[in-house]
């Protein structure tokens, strides 16, 4: 039967009494007299099935169990519920494999916790709602590559194990490697630099990022999807932020239209940015002191300010989205570049969505005796980094980037509690498995 298998989405279209067969699982099932009910569900979507009694092993159908796996055969039918559409009347069905019982999460019934659908994540997305998710986030991966392909970006691909780190104060996960000590790269920072002067000028990659940072938040992970690009010869940090904001706009226009029927299904409206507001920490921590939170001058924003910028921004812009700017040379790695008239500062800044901040991005420093200047400053002696040094002493151009958090945006745009959410399998500090 399952070389004529077309999807439920198919089914739910076709034409009235004619025959079709569909696969999928079991999620629900009613034995009613002489009759069972069965809604069924595949990749597709979600179908209501009827068998009656005169069907042959209607017994057997009888005493299947939920998430079993089966095929059935039968005539298409106009349906008599509110909700219309079409369902099958069953004439033959296989059992492809039964579930055991009890099932050890209630499927889409919401009343497991995140750690015990974690444990079983393969039934958990089974749940339409869940699937959804993650059909979602596939469509944000593609359309991010779509966009920087069609932007002249060229992908890359960085080594995840590495000598040591570029990013200053980020703690890495040591490995053994043979007879040295390695580090799981926790940026592709140094490469991203490495071939924008290497003459490809905009690239991109969508990969792995490790973070040995013990944060139990329901917005921190150990290993995440990074999205990070790097563009040479711009004029500004502006440049970088421009390159963005679009990048928004066209995922955002895309998802609209493409995951029309996910995006209902979690009562999601994605709103597009007309302009994202631009503000320097400074205006930002005055905007924040008139509604009674203080911050020094030299620190980084909370969670507790991001959430209140947030709502300052849809309130005064009625946007989502605001790039803070401009962040303090303290706070900052050292190879972002200073602005020429505030040596304090750095060009620098933070893209916030619904109050969390999800990306970071600069201008780079790419004059070597400034680099290394800089890099003293933060107690870092840059000729210990050879192959790092080296890409600014050799026409290195003006060049800028940005590291997005591929898992923390699928968050933002789906009103997600928790970003473990986002991610089929996360690790954080307490979890390894599965």
């Amino acid at each position: 039967m399952l070389a004529n298998r077309i999807l439920i989405r198919d089914a739910l279209v076709k034409n009235p009494s004619s025959e079709a067969v569909v696969s999928g699982w079991i999620k629900q099932i009613k034995p009613l007299g002489k009759l069972i009910f069965i809604t069924l569900r595949d990749r597709s979507g979600e179908m209501q099935l009827i068998a009656k009694k005169e069907l042959d092993n209607f017994k057997v159908l009888s005493k299947v169990t939920r998430e079993s796996s089966l095929v059935f055969k039968g005539n298409i039918q106009e349906s008599k519920q509110k909700s219309g559409g079409n369902e099958l009347e069953i004439k033959d069905f296989e059992i492809l494999n039964q579930a055991e019982t009890p099932l050890p999460i209630d499927v889409g019934a919401g009343t497991s916790n995140i750690d015990k659908r974690l444990d079983h994540r393969f039934l958990d997305t089974r749940e339409e709602k869940i699937n959804a998710i993650f059909k979602i986030r596939s469509k944000i991966y593609k359309l991010t590559t779509d966009f920087f392909d069609d932007n002249d970006f060229t992908n890359i691909t960085t080594p995840k194990i590495t000598s040591a780190g570029v990013e200053s104060g980020a703690e890495l996960f040591e490995m053994k490697y043979f007879n040295k000590k390695a580090y799981l790269s926790q940026s592709p920072q140094i490469y991203k630099q490495m071939f924008v002067a290497g003459g490809f000028e905009r690239v991109y990659e969508l990969a792995p990022v490790f973070r040995a940072e013990n944060s139990n938040t329901t917005r921190h992970l150990t290993e995440f999807t990074g999205i990070d690009m790097e563009m040479g010869f711009i004029q500004s940090e502006s440049d970088v932020m421009d390159v963005i904001e679009e990048l928004f706009k066209f995922i955002l226009n895309k998802l609209k239209k493409e995951c029309k029927r996910e995006l209902e299904l979690l009562g999601v409206n994605p709103i597009v940015p007309k302009k994202i507001p631009r503000l320097s920490m400074k205006e930002v921590k005055e905007m924040l002191s008139e509604k009674g939170k203080s911050l020094l001058e030299s620190d980084d924003l909370d969670s507790e300010a991001e959430s209140i910028i947030g709502k300052i921004i849809k309130e005064k812009y009625n946007e989502e989205f605001v790039f803070v700017t401009n962040y303090p040379w303290e706070i900052r790695p050292f190879y972002h570049m200073k602005p020429e008239d505030d040596k304090n500062g750095t060009k620098s800044f933070d893209l916030i969505w619904n109050g969390v901040e999800i990306a970071t991005g600069a201008q780079r420093e790419h004059r070597y005796n400034i680099l290394k200047e800089q890099a003293k400053e933060k107690g870092i002696n840059l000729d210990e980094m050879e192959s790092y040094a080296e890409i600014f002493k050799f026409g290195c151009p003006p060049h800028g980037g940005i590291g997005l958090g591929l898992d923390r945006m699928v968050q933002r745009l789906l009103n997600l509690d928790n970003v473990r959410e986002a991610i089929l399998l996360p690790r954080d500090p307490e979890r390894l498995t599965p």
